[in-house]
């Protein structure tokens, strides 16, 4: 059976911000299809057990529609930009997908969509500030001090990373900062660390994952002065 897939069936689902005017279509690898202008037809090795919806126009459950689509998006970016819009808007969430990675075969960007998904859900193999001091070791930038404590009108919190040696902190954001209250209270603590005198740079984990170069030309922009 012929169903609506990747970005077309999330569309279907309430995808909102999206674009794209061609029909993205799975069929069973065995199945003998015709090209027709405007529609991308995809095969798939196999289905997952209850991955269609039936009621109306078949199409795939959003989590495996999301996957399917950063498999099949042109670029990186495009992938990470398509499974967030899907989990920020309440179509699916990162652990389930995380689930599903496991038994889908013969995907492009495995280990890429599982960063991506283990950033979004803030897994405990996400990127973190080792990672971060990895990153900047490889430019040769000066190593950091990590989770440095510091106090502010709501008691004590810590930084991600901070070089004494210029004031300058980098704050690496997971998807639980913008959870709540957390934006409030970080933006308290942030503020308090600008008072005394220190620079803060915020870095988000999946802008770090696609636009690592333009991050860390920041970084060295911010030690260099």
């Amino acid at each position: 059976m012929s169903a609506l897939d990747g970005v077309t069936a999330l569309q279907a689902a309430g995808l909102r911000g999206h674009n794209d005017d061609t029909i993205h279509l799975s069929v069973p690898h065995t199945a003998s299809v015709k090209r027709v202008s405007g529609v991308a037809l995809h095969k798939v090795v196999r289905r997952l057990p209850r991955e269609l919806v039936l009621a109306g126009v078949p199409r795939t459950i959003p989590a495996v529609a999301a996957l399917r689509a950063a498999s099949w998006a042109v670029s990186d970016r495009q992938a990470a930009l398509v499974l967030l819009m899907a989990v920020q808007q309440r179509l699916a969430v990162p652990e389930h997908m995380l689930e599903l990675t496991k038994p889908m075969p013969g995907r492009r960007r495995r280990a890429f969509i599982k960063r991506v998904l283990l950033d979004a859900a803030d897994g405990v193999q996400s990127l973190g500030e080792l990672d971060f001091a990895r990153m900047c070791r490889a430019r040769r930038l000066p190593e950091p001090s990590r989770q440095v404590v510091r106090c502010g009108p709501r008691g004590r919190f810590y930084l991600d990373v901070r070089w004494d040696c210029s004031r300058l902190v980098v704050e690496v954001d997971g998807a639980q900062h913008r959870e709540g209250l957390n934006v409030t209270a970080d933006n308290l603590s942030r503020n308090a660390v600008t008072l005394q005198n220190d620079r803060v740079l915020r870095i988000d984990l999946i802008g770090l994952r696609l636009y690592e170069d333009e991050f860390l030309q920041q970084v060295a922009k911010g030690l260099s002065r």
